[in-house]
């Protein structure tokens, strides 16, 4: 593949889902992704920052730094992968995870937002793994799916409140209340 192939196939690719999902609005994808590379670029930031820790003799913020630059630099390669043009395993792992639900990327992000936290609780991986974090609530959002329509909802409310009274109709029968 050339250059200008990988690269034509990379701009091509944000607006573009490999699985059809319409249920998802567009500024929620976009936001998605836009809180993915930036939260990855601040990660890698302040891990790095974190990393100055063994200064001080910390090395649980030596290792915490370390584990968010690698969560920034796995948030970037799987939300822009044209920022590693030039290593061929990206496109193949952002185009794999673009074809995973929604859940999957919800879930890796939150757990691997997680980690560094623990290991180094401060500013700097409260803000950049927040961002993480924060994408991977994005991604959760829109696992979930679209809402109901209004008329929807009050057909099940309805229905769930009748089954309820019923239920409750039927408990009462069957267990009277002791009078003390």
């Amino acid at each position: 593949m050339s250059f200008s192939e990988r690269l034509a196939g990379l701009m091509a690719r944000p607006g573009q889902d490999n699985v059809p999902r319409d249920d998802v609005p567009w500024h929620l994808k976009y936001a998605g992704r836009a809180a993915g590379i930036v939260g990855g670029f601040f990660a890698v930031l302040f891990g790095l920052y974190n990393c100055l820790g063994i200064l001080l003799g910390d090395v649980g913020c030596l290792v915490g730094g370390i584990l968010q630059v690698l969560v920034g630099f796995a948030v970037l390669a799987i939300e822009a992968p044209c920022c590693f043009i030039f290593i061929d395993y990206v496109q193949q792992l952002a185009e794999w995870a673009d074809q995973r639900p929604y859940w999957n990327r919800a879930a890796f992000y939150c757990v691997i937002a997680l980690v560094p936290v623990f290991m180094c609780l401060g500013l700097g991986s409260l803000f950049g793994c927040g961002l993480v974090f924060l994408t991977g609530m994005l991604y959760g959002m829109m696992a979930l799916g679209k809402k109901a329509s209004l008329d929807d909802m009050r057909a099940a409310a309805t229905s769930s409140a009748g089954a309820s009274s019923s239920a409750e109709q039927g408990n009462n029968a069957h267990h009277p209340r002791m009078i003390v």
